[in-house]
């Protein structure tokens, strides 16, 4: 690690510490928002139409979902992080000189709207049950400390 940070600092100065975080401060945001309004109204509607399915399941299955949602809209706001992260590394090219939008714009240009989403699968794979245990997590202990504690 220490190697790694010195390495960083020496090629790019102090400034390479930080390459992507304007785009991970922007997509972090909306992925909390998307997912958390996903999650409940997809809670909501479930509760109203089953209510004696199992909370675990609904909160499990509700914020699988709630993930794949949050990650389908704010993908391109994490390759873009990873792209400039990578650019000048091992040789590589420094493409992306322009800030956030200008990354994006392109990536359209010379990969298409596909190219906005290369690699969303194993995003998938990774949030899927990731979220899914965060919300389950979430409202077990919601659950857990609603309750007065008995003396």
């Amino acid at each position: 690690m220490w190697h790694a940070l010195g390495t960083i600092c020496r090629d790019e100065g102090v400034f390479g510490l930080y390459k992507g975080l304007g785009a991970t401060l922007l997509g972090v945001g909306p992925s909390i928002a998307i997912s958390f309004s996903v999650y409940e109204t997809l809670r909501s509607y479930w509760k109203s139409h089953r209510p004696n399915d199992s909370t675990v399941m609904v909160s499990l299955t509700c914020g699988s979902l709630s993930g794949i949602a949050s990650s389908t809209a704010t993908f391109p706001l994490d390759l873009v992080r990873r792209r400039k992260q990578l650019e000048g590394v091992g040789g590589r090219a420094r493409v992306y000189n322009s800030g956030l939008l200008g990354t994006l714009g392109h990536i359209m240009r010379t990969e298409g709207l596909r190219g906005l989403y290369r690699g969303i699968l194993p995003e998938y794979y990774k949030v899927v049950p990731g979220v899914g245990i965060v919300f389950m997590t979430y409202e077990t202990l919601k659950k857990l400390l609603s309750k007065p504690p008995s003396f």
